[in-house]
């Protein structure tokens, strides 16, 4: 199923909040490169342009390791030199603006060489997280590697394909009630640490969560899209009908049309898990929300400024859960604070729907909040001050540097059926450092 793009939208009337004139920006077209440095302005160009030196330079001497077992250097955002799973998928993007695809492959292999044969990959290299799966971005990261190299596929041929398959395929063996919807191990295996009342404590296997099924919806047409183009047409059906499947449950089973939002549901109990958060916006990035829900999301609940629409948006958690906080406490905090990667993905499913207005001030808003607002990369920020938290490093945070770039452009590298492109050398003249020999 692909996204539905709707016309396009540029002022948008907002039910039950008071966002209407300060999360509104004056509609007008995209206007590429040119436009995007009349907006931010000589001086905020020239910070911009010393800021991603910084992170190139980061990346190479902090970011690139040596690992065992490894033919080539891996990549990790981290100080401490963990390698995460989808942390590898948004670190990558940043990556394919240089037209740099090495690191979308040598972690990518060194997770599916510790492929159990059951079709199990721990979501992270060095600790084992026992039935915490590598969450479902090892396909979407293995294509657009591929896009980004010449649309080169031939590498999968020997023994990657069929091991992304049966990755892919066992996410589905969490399915205890076997209606379709995997659940996760729990917060913490999806990510998003510390979001306890929605995902669960460690090894509950209760939380079927929408962002797992939104994130298995595009992960199969990713492997739909490498089947066809291995010329496996069969599979390709097949990954696609699956989809469709997910598409449907996810509309049948989590939508809660009194509060006109996408609820988690819990296996064990059978009942809505009703936590807003973050989560439930996943829908519009997947592209699987029909049109009228779609703006009942955006219009009720992202621009919400009691609940998502905070000063540095999005928050995590609405503001209107008991357990919401803003607090560092030296962990990773899911309950309201704001994360670049999911802003990034929710500003893309924004422009898919066409609320362009709104997905060109997500974009600036991040910018800033990433370049001025904080002098180091951060982790993750409190959407009430900006402050940054968590670690200084170069990871996924680096997204927000470059979303005003794609909104001008109208570029986005998540694309499954479009080419990945270097972006950044032509437009900002900033080229990627030489990188070290393998």
């Amino acid at each position: 199923m692909r996204r539905i793009a709707l016309a396009f939208v540029g002022v948008v009337t907002v039910l039950g909040c008071s966002v209407a004139a300060k999360a509104q920006v004056q509609s007008r077209q995209p206007g590429g490169v040119d436009a995007f440095k009349q907006t931010v302005g000589s001086g905020s160009f020239d910070k911009l342009v010393a800021r991603l030196g910084e992170v190139n330079s980061d990346i190479i001497t902090k970011g690139l390791k040596r690992f065992p077992g490894s033919t080539g250097r891996l990549l990790t955002g981290y100080p401490y030199n963990e390698y995460y799973d989808w942390d590898l998928y948004f670190e990558n993007i940043y990556l394919t603006y240089y037209g740099v695809s090495d690191y979308c492959f040598t972690n990518l292999k060194m997770f599916l060489k510790r492929e159990d044969p059951d079709g199990y990959i721990s979501r992270s290299l060095i600790k084992n997280r026992d039935r915490q799966d590598f969450k479902p971005f090892l396909a979407q990261l293995a294509l657009m590697g591929s896009r980004l190299n010449g649309n080169n596929f031939d590498w999968m041929r020997d023994d990657a394909y069929d091991k992304l398959a049966k990755y892919v395929n066992h996410w589905f063996d969490y399915d205890y009630d076997h209606n379709g919807l995997p659940v996760w191990n729990s917060a913490d295996a999806a990510g998003m640490d510390n979001e306890w009342s929605r995902g669960g404590p460690l090894n509950s296997f209760q939380d079927e969560g929408v962002d797992l099924a939104c994130e298995l919806v595009r992960e199969t047409q990713a492997m739909a899209v490498i089947a066809d183009m291995l010329g496996k047409p069969y599979d390709a059906k097949a990954f696609n009908a699956r989809a469709d499947k997910l598409t449907q449950l996810i509309n049948d089973v989590f939508w809660d049309d009194k509060d006109g939002f996408y609820y988690d549901r819990n296996e064990k109990t059978g009942k809505s898990i009703k936590v807003k958060s973050i989560a439930g916006f996943f829908p519009l990035w997947a592209g699987v929300a029909p049109p009228n829900r779609a703006k009942r999301l955006i219009q009720e609940h992202l621009l919400n400024e009691k609940e998502f629409w905070l000063k540095y948006p999005i928050a995590t958690y609405a503001k209107t859960e008991v357990d919401y906080y803003q607090g560092g406490n030296n962990e990773c905090n899911w309950r309201g604070s704001s994360w670049m990667p999911m802003n990034y993905i929710i500003f893309h499913g924004l422009i898919h729907y066409g609320y362009q207005a709104i997905a060109r001030d997500l974009a600036y808003r991040c910018y800033h909040l990433a370049l001025d607002e904080n002098p180091h990369t951060r982790e993750w920020f409190d959407a009430e001050t900006g402050a940054g938290q968590g670690h200084v490093f170069w990871g996924f945070s680096t997204l927000g540097y470059i979303m005003p770039l794609e909104w001008e452009t109208q570029y986005d590298p998540m694309e499954l059926h479009k080419d990945v492109k270097a972006i950044v050398p032509d437009s900002f003249g900033v080229k990627f450092p030489a990188l070290p020999p393998n």
